[in-house]
């Protein structure tokens, strides 16, 4: 048998139907338009009999006015589905909605970490951080970052009136902070507007890319922070002071090399070439640039454990992150005035005036963009070239510091003190 009915005859077309596997299920059958049509209502242990007698009476109501109770079944079932997708895609966009600066500012860290050096992934995270932890050093807890008044807004109200408003109270206490975080923020909404899931949230223009935001912060002054040449022996002697021998390099490899301060903490001792006394610098300009590893760096950097694969290493595998306090402390104790990390590099250029370098030597040597057509295309100058007029630079450097010191000595094996 393969199955049986029990018919109901009250309520014309209701049956109870059973199989030899399956479980027994009201179904109702009858004609329309000339074939017959069998509809499954359910589970007697769902339906009672007077409810199924019901729910057949109303489909044969449907039938006896012409309509096929299967389509309107089916029509229902789309039209349900359809508000499910519906009430998806507006709980999705809700969701997307309510994403918050925050969220999206982690993300975009995740997403351009490895793009960046460790002092410009740290200057992100220090300039949205939430404050209130203890100090490090001092007493007291940390205030929060320029940005983190935005952190806790949804991206999508995130307004050109709410960025100025933003820029104008923070202008007040910490302007140059502040112009800063508004540089990372400007970086920040022209990533999203080219992410596909962000994009919708902040179409339009940029709202950090205003007259009134721009106008708000005010223009930086120009930095004149550099070390004098009769600053230089206090200098050296407080640097070399520094407790911690990996800050006490960089300090001097970033005066005597003229590098930008983060892309020196990014060097990694795969860029150092011992054989050929080369440092293979990340360049922000031409993506690299080779320069010499003179005598006296060559000598600092030998003296350094390999605990990494950062030259200047910190806590861990990862680069020196706060460079710029020790540099604060050796100014303060040396008796000169505030030089930062980008200060030094200024300090480089300022003193090779003192010496008869070509200026074209000393912007190769720093990763200046070319000034002229000869330096552009007709000047190449190979590193041996370089290095004769890189050594004469570091060599008039120390003498000036008094800095005693042995060349002809092999690298790492001399403490070298200031005179």
């Amino acid at each position: 048998m393969a199955q049986a009915f029990l018919r109901d005859w009250t309520a014309k077309g209701l049956g109870l139907r059973a199989t030899p596997t399956g479980k027994p299920a009201y179904v109702f059958q009858a004609a329309h338009q000339g074939k017959d049509i069998r509809i499954t209502i359910g589970s007697p242990d769902n339906w009672t009999i007077p409810l199924a007698q019901e729910k057949a009476r109303e489909l044969q109501r449907l039938i006896d006015d012409g309509k096929d109770p299967r389509s309107l079944k089916a029509d229902a079932l789309a039209e349900t589905q359809a508000q499910a997708a519906t009430d998806a895609a507006q709980a999705q966009q809700d969701a997307a909605q309510a994403v918050t600066v925050g969220e999206v500012w982690q993300t975009y860290i995740e997403a351009r970490r490895a793009r960046w050096g460790a002092l410009h992934l740290a200057d992100h995270i220090r300039l949205s951080a939430a404050g209130g932890v203890q100090r490090k050093r001092g007493e007291g807890l940390t205030i929060p970052g320029p940005l983190y008044p935005l952190m806790t807004m949804r991206l999508v109200d995130l307004s050109a009136s709410k960025v100025t408003a933003w820029a104008e109270h923070e202008a007040q206490t910490r302007p140059t902070p502040a112009r800063l975080s508004w540089r990372l923020l400007r970086a920040f909404l022209t990533w999203c507007n080219e992410q596909p899931q962000y994009a919708p949230l902040v179409a339009g223009a940029n709202a950090a890319k205003t007259r009134n935001t721009r106008e708000a912060l005010g223009k930086a002054g120009v930095k004149q922070d550099s070390l004098q040449r009769e600053q230089l022996p206090a200098w050296f002697t407080a640097v070399q002071q520094t407790a911690n021998p990996a800050i006490a390099a960089y300090l001097q490899c970033l005066l005597l090399t003229g590098a930008r301060p983060g892309e020196l903490l990014e060097l990694r001792w795969a860029d150092v070439n011992m054989a050929w006394r080369g440092l293979t610098i990340k360049d922000k300009v031409e993506g690299e640039r080779v320069i010499p590893l003179t005598a006296y760096v060559h000598h600092l950097l030998a003296g350094l454990p390999r605990r990494s694969d950062f030259v200047f290493a910190g806590a861990g595998d990862v680069a020196l992150t706060r460079p710029a306090k020790n540099l604060n402390t050796a100014c303060t104790v040396a008796g000169v005035d505030h030089v930062s990390l980008h200060g030094l590099r200024r300090s480089f250029k300022s003193l090779t005036e003192w010496l008869e370098v070509p200026a074209g030597v000393v912007a190769q040597l720093m990763g200046h963009k070319p000034s002229a057509t000869a330096e552009k295309h007709y000047t190449v100058r190979p590193l041996d070239l370089l290095r004769v007029h890189h050594e004469k630079i570091e060599a008039w450097i120390l003498e000036q510091a008094g800095v005693q010191f042995d060349r002809a000595v092999e690298p790492g094996k001399l403490r070298v003190v200031a005179g």
